[in-house]
Order: C-alpha cells, then sequence, then structure tokens
C-alpha cells in the first residue's frame, strides 16, 4: 500500500560530520566530497540530519572513493530506516514490557505524534528483536555480566502478544536480571526450547545452578533434556496465583456487584450536557472519576480488582458527603 500522507516537514536539525579526517588505507587527509540529507521520524519530531562526507582521492590508495560517513549517525537511526531508535525503542518497550498489542502500540504512537501506519509498527517490532537478539548474543557481555556471581539461575518464559502469532521466548539471569537470550519461534516444542537452553549453556563461563519457570509441560521437558540434574523449581507467582483462585473468584464477582451500583453515572452527565457554570464541571469531575474507578483493574493476586473499585467509590462518595456537608456546589 502506498503512502497516502505527506511526511511532515522537519523541525530538528542536525548537521553532522565525520570525526575521522585521515584515510585509514593510505593516511593521507581526506576531502570533505560532498553532503547528503536524510530525514527521521523520532519522538521529539521530525529531524533534518545535514550528513557530511570525506573521500580520499589519494591515487593508488586501496580505500580511495570509498565515502566516509559522520560515526554520529548511527545514534540516532538504524541504516536505511525513516524512524529513530527512540521509537525503536519504545516500540519494544510496549510489546515486551507493557504487553501491548500491534494496534495498540499504533494508537500510542499516534498519540504522540508520530506519523506511522500499522504494518511500518509491525517492521519495527522486526527491528527490535534483531537488535535484542544481538545484544543477547555478545559473548563478553554475558561474561561481564555472569562473572560477578560465579554462577546463574536462569528464569525462562514465553510471551505472545498476538493470538496465532509467534512467540518471543526469553532466557534471563534472575541474579544479574539481564537478557541472556530472546528468539521467536513459530513453535514451543520441548525439542525448540531445548536448543534454546543448549545455547545460553554453551555461551556461559559459568554454571547454572538453577531453572525458574512456569509448569508448561515443554518447558519441564526441555530443562530436563537441556540440563539434567539442574534443580528446576516452579515460578512462586504461578504458585500464588493457582492458591488465590478462589479469592480472584469472590473478588470478581463483587466487582460486578460493585458495577451495577453506579450505571447511573451516564444519565447524570446527559443532564449537565452543554452546561459550563461550576455545578455541572465539578460533576462531570465525578462522572469521571467513577468512570476511572470502573476502567482501573488490578493486577491479581496480589492487586484485587474488586477490592480496589470500592476503596475508590469509597473515596468518591466520602468527598461527596464532605461537599453535601458544606452545602453543595454554589452557582457562579
Amino acid at each position: 500500500m502506498t503512502k497516502k500522507a505527506c511526511r511532515p516537514q522537519p523541525t530538528i536539525f542536525k548537521d553532522l560530520s565525520p570525526l575521522r579526517q585521515n584515510c585509514p588505507g593510505c593516511g593521507h587527509r581526506m576531502w570533505l566530497d560532498y553532503t547528503n540529507h536524510r530525514t527521521l521520524v523520532t519522538l521529539a519530531g521530525c529531524a533534518h540530519l545535514n550528513l557530511a562526507i570525506r573521500r580520499c582521492h589519494h591515487e593508488g590508495c586501496r580505500c580511495r572513493l570509498r565515502p566516509y560517513r559522520p560515526e554520529s549517525e548511527g545514534r540516532f537511526a538504524l541504516p536505511h530506516h525513516e524512524f529513530g531508535l527512540d521509537v525503536i525503542a519504545l516500540v519494544g518497550r510496549l510489546r515486551h514490557a507493557e504487553h501491548r498489542s500491534v494496534p495498540e502500540i499504533h494508537a500510542e504512537l499516534t498519540r504522540r505524534g508520530v506519523p506511522i501506519c500499522t504494518r511500518s509498527v509491525g517492521n519495527l517490532l522486526d527491528r527490535y528483536d534483531e537488535l535484542l537478539a544481538l545484544s543477547c548474543g555478545d559473548a563478553a557481555r554475558i561474561e561481564t555480566i555472569t562473572a560477578k556471581a560465579g554462577r546463574v539461575i536462569l528464569a525462562i518464559d514465553g510471551l505472545q502478544p498476538d493470538v496465532g502469532h509467534e512467540v518471543l521466548w526469553v532466557i534471563r539471569d534472575v541474579l544479574s536480571g539481564e537478557v541472556l537470550l530472546a528468539r521467536s519461534l513459530l513453535s514451543s516444542t520441548r525439542d525448540d526450547l531445548a536448543k534454546l537452553i543448549g545455547e545460553v549453556k554453551a555461551a556461559l563461563p559459568v554454571p547454572i545452578a538453577g531453572v525458574v519457570s512456569d509448569g508448561q509441560t515443554s518447558i519441564r521437558n526441555a530443562v530436563k533434556q537441556a540440563l539434567d540434574g539442574v534443580p528446576h523449581q516452579l515460578c512462586h507467582f504461578h504458585y500464588l496465583r493457582e492458591a488465590a483462585t478462589p479469592v480472584y473468584a469472590a473478588d470478581r464477582h463483587i466487582k460486578v456487584l460493585l458495577k451495577k451500583e453506579v450505571r447511573g453515572v451516564r444519565p447524570i452527565e446527559r443532564e449537565v450536557e452543554g452546561r459550563d457554570d461550576d455545578e455541572a464541571e465539578t460533576i462531570r469531575g465525578y462522572c469521571a472519576a467513577v468512570r476511572s474507578a470502573l476502567t482501573d483493574d488490578g493486577r491479581p493476586p496480589l492487586d484485587a480488582c474488586g477490592l480496589k473499585l470500592q476503596g475508590r467509590l469509597a473515596a468518591v462518595a466520602a468527598s461527596l458527603d464532605r461537599v453535601g456537608a458544606k452545602g453543595g456546589c454554589r452557582r457562579s
């Protein structure tokens, strides 16, 4: 699909020049030969980069006429990309840290003023996964991270933000909190996961002291195949969640009953439509507070949504009682 909207006009302008002035091939000084222009979409706005290009013109040099671009260009974007690295980082965080879907990420970027289509969001997710995999595959980095503790405890988990899509499997070190491997897989069989665990084991300079994961059968079998004899513990959170299932069900029932008690918000909002006096503004504020409380779910089992809703509605009711005790809102 071709683009239907024009790229916004740049609001940020930067001039970049190469730090290297002498040719790496012959040592002669390179000429400032020509300039390139590059327009990028960043979170701060549309940026225009003016890039000075140097080339060596010395006869017989093996690097003759090879262009040398500014080294600082890589701080802003990947080669041949129109979106900045800050946009890619935000897309990755929204996906893997907040578990948002592609349409939700697109809506958030649009809200922030980033002109982007849904297909480009998917492309940026691919670039983020590639950069993450490249970082996790750095053997020197892994050795530095794990050397201090002298051992690692692996945490294994899979993330599938959209049903039917690839699962992003992440293996990290519990002691340091660093990600050791991240890779998307179409299937999550025992052999596939055992291969990932084997890659991490081969890259680690220290022994694996234990593994933590949920109770998924394929993970348990993969750990047994790749790390036979290494202690494997199921995640405490999953234990807690299973144990709290009856409490969670009762809490959800309480939330349903509380919602029935505040269904009259919309008629109240209709009564003050078109009014701009102080009383109308106050009523709209209270209605907005009730709506916010209804949509703000907790994260079970440690944050009960029913109790959270009850607390917020109680605070709204107490505030209304205080207003009533003072004689209500005065009309302006």
